[in-house]
């Protein structure tokens, strides 16, 4: 099956409206050019995407609906991303995976965590214990695999939960923290006041421990 590509449309300062005609882009639009460029073939490397660059100056009242009026504009899936000045590839990043996970479903088995998060080690240890094989992602030095995450668990968990790590798939299904792993492999789980302290935001929660 196809995965339905990103749409990434690109609005430079460039076309003709009237008697004003604009044939060399600005700097900051030939910039962003090459950061969508480098940006597609490295974090968001294997994710479809179809790129249109058009010509603010021919076509500026179709970004204006969606609240851009400023190029370079940038929007994904129709969405106003940034604008007037050049991208941030990490504003790129994040709403491309949040599109492209809303297409995709998850397949194999993949452990969510950080180096410093006990629980995650926990999880290790609980795959490791029963001999399955899974694929780890650090959220904190893979950028791609945060906004993953969070793209996923939030709909599961509700937008207001904060995400904590480890989020956990079997086989495709959601299993959630370190305790809902251990449980599913019939592992023993000790009571333990201070799980849930370990998350990636500033208030602990119990949508994974």
């Amino acid at each position: 099956m196809t995965t339905q590509a990103v749409n990434l449309t690109l609005y430079r300062w460039a076309g003709a409206w009237g008697p004003f005609k604009v044939n060399i882009p600005c700097g900051e639009c030939a910039l962003t050019v090459d950061v969508i460029t480098d940006t597609l073939e490295t974090e968001l490397a294997g994710i479809p995407v179809n790129l249109e660059i058009r010509d603010w100056l021919s076509e500026w009242w179709k970004p204006l609906p969606k609240g851009g009026w400023h190029a370079p504009i940038v929007m994904v899936d129709g969405k106003l991303v940034s604008q007037g000045h050049a991208l941030n590839r990490g504003v790129l990043t994040e709403p491309v995976i949040a599109a492209h996970v809303e297409r995709t479903g998850v397949s194999g088995t993949h452990l969510y965590g950080k180096a410093t998060c006990p629980h995650c080690v926990r999880a290790k240890g609980y795959f490791e214990k029963a001999g399955v094989d899974y694929t780890y992602h650090d959220v904190v030095k893979d950028p791609r695999a945060l906004y993953e995450m969070i793209g996923r668990v939030k709909p599961i968990v509700g937008p207001k939960t904060p995400i904590t790590v480890p989020q956990i798939w079997i086989d495709g299904a959601y299993v959630g923290g370190a305790d809902q792993l251990g449980e599913t492999l019939g592992m023993k789980v000790e009571a333990n006041p201070d799980r849930g302290q370990n998350s990636l935001s500033a208030k602990p929660s119990l949508a994974a421990s």
